[in-house]
């Protein structure tokens, strides 16, 4: 990491990118590298780590292809966080990525990312790892289940949109996301009262998740390891199905199966593990309250990243030293469904089981329960801070840029968030909202880096205490790449990716309403 200290920028040339860029003096600084460091990890590690290598194991039918989908998600991620580091560094703004493509591509721009991240991409994030909470804590209370209901309101049948499958879903108030927003509930007023607060429960929740990752990853090497899942995944079988001329088999989204190339299922399998790894740029969100933003956002994401993925891909290898990967849907033992057929998808818990027997599948549940309580406080925490920008703006409801008179949190942006969520979690259709978005969040990624390189033309004297590692090749590696996956999305996967752009598209309009009311109001 290279540190760059340039000259103050007159402000008789800059005027206009220091109002709009310099850091934020009325939230109060409360987040060290510490803190922001454990924003980052505990932004990333939700339940996707635990559930999503069944899913893409049956899409790569490969030992080989299963490392291989996280590595690539473990580069992107990884070159995403250093070059998002020096926007970090020049803006070190509440909204983060929000404030980054504002300035770089413009208003509307910015706007579409934050109406987005409003919709669904941050508050289905934040529903959904709710209800794995509820899901696990079922576990140990069956009466807190999906099938329990409070209230059920309806259930929404499937039905074909073009070469989309929609509905499926049931629409009402079960125990399992009344849990789920018990928790959003109680972790949004947490969070009023002080960003020191809801750092104090982010360090320790992500203390100890890092730590039950590490814990499954040491008793895997030490413990964990069976003769007949090594003998299934790894030697010659580890290559097996992994040569660039292999064909896959993987759904479209009419249900029909197409075949296709490894490079191509290796972008199919991204949904998963983007997915699992996604909310690292979270930390941005919180800038205005980041000590010494210059020097601890660039550090704190390069941090964070780094030592997600290699927990990831670690625990990735323990899992094919359990359990063989291939498995039957239909197999009677956890050998024999393997990681692809783990029961309801859950692998790291059926690893843990495979070590330990029941006890083992217990402690693994309540780690999970651990990482997404934890999962969710960092996403509220940060996510208010977008609408709190937007607010300032005037391109959001005016009462959201309002702080709480003693914490100096952004109170009312926390509420409205909750609110939604919430809504979210009853209307049952969360998680086909989060693999509608996957694509757009892509989207989002690719133009902000964009905006990297729009940056370096039109402001080349701007201060930039850190400069991105690689630039300008690995930035540009990172759009290609994001693009070849976004492309195979929208014709192999075309439920995950018409939908988002659909709701991004959306927000085009409401951005031009939210614009003209705010230059009404100014008059």
């Amino acid at each position: 990491m290279t540190t760059n200290v340039q000259p103050p920028v007159p402000a008789s040339r800059l005027s206009d990118w220091e109002r709009h860029t310099h850091q934020d003096k009325e939230l109060v600084k409360g987040l060290g590298l510490t803190s922001a460091t454990m924003l980052v990890m505990g932004s990333m590690i939700g339940s996707g780590i635990f559930i999503v290598s069944a899913e893409i194991s049956r899409e790569v039918a490969s030992p080989a292809l299963l490392i291989g989908a996280w590595l690539v998600t473990g580069f992107l991620t990884i070159v995403g966080a250093l070059t998002y580091g020096e926007l970090a560094a020049m803006m070190p703004r509440a909204g983060g990525q929000y404030v980054y493509l504002r300035e770089s591509l413009g208003p509307l721009w910015g706007f579409l990312y934050g109406w987005t991240l409003f919709l669904v991409i941050q508050t289905g994030t934040i529903a959904a790892v709710g209800v794995a909470f509820g899901k696990f804590l079922g576990i140990f209370w069956p009466a807190i289940s999906s099938s329990n209901w409070i209230v059920h309101i309806a259930k929404v049948p499937k039905f074909a949109v073009g070469p989309m499958l929609l509905g499926g879903m049931d629409v009402g108030l079960n125990t399992q996301n009344f849990v789920a927003m018990l928790v959003v509930i109680a972790l949004s007023i947490i969070n009023i009262f002080g960003v020191k607060t809801g750092a104090l429960i982010q360090n320790v929740f992500t203390t100890a998740k890092v730590s039950a990752l590490l814990g499954l990853i040491l008793f895997g090497i030490f413990l964990g390891r069976n003769a007949q899942a090594l003998a299934a995944n790894f030697g010659a079988n580890f290559w097996k199905n992994a040569g660039l001329g292999a064909l896959h088999d993987v759904s479209g989204g009419s249900g029909a199966s197409v075949l296709v190339s490894t490079l191509t299922v290796l972008a199919i399998a991204q949904v998963g593990s983007l997915f699992s790894a996604d909310a690292w740029n979270n930390v941005t969100f919180t800038a205005g309250e980041v000590k010494n933003p210059s020097r601890n956002l660039p550090l704190s994401l390069a941090l964070g990243t780094g030592v997600v993925i290699a927990l990831y891909i670690g625990c990735n290898f323990i899992y094919l030293s359990a359990l063989p990967l291939i498995g039957s849907p239909t197999g009677t033992t956890l050998l024999e469904r393997g990681i692809q057929y783990a029961r309801e998808d859950r692998v790291a818990t059926a690893v843990m089981t495979q070590m330990f027997g029941s006890a083992g599948g217990a402690l693994m549940a309540v780690a999970i329960m651990i990482s997404g309580f934890g999962c969710c406080n960092g996403l509220i925490l940060s996510g208010a801070r977008v609408y709190y920008a937007m607010a300032k703006d005037g391109l959001f409801f005016r009462s959201v840029a309002r702080l709480h008179p003693t914490y100096k949190t952004p109170a009312v942006s926390l509420m409205v968030q909750m609110v939604w969520t919430c809504v979210l979690c009853i209307s049952g259709s969360y998680g086909q909202l989060l693999d509608y978005i996957i694509f757009a969040v892509l989207v989002f990624y690719v133009l902000t880096i964009v905006g990297l390189f729009v940056l370096r033309r039109t402001h080349p004297e701007a201060e930039r205490p850190y400069k991105a590692v690689g630039y300008p090749i690995l930035p540009a590696i990172y759009i290609v790449m994001a693009l070849f996956i976004d492309i195979v999305l929208l014709r192999y996967k075309p439920q995950f990716t018409w939908p988002g752009l659909f709701i991004v598209l959306l927000g085009i309009p409401v951005y031009y309403i939210w614009r003209q009311r705010a230059q009404t109001t100014s008059v």
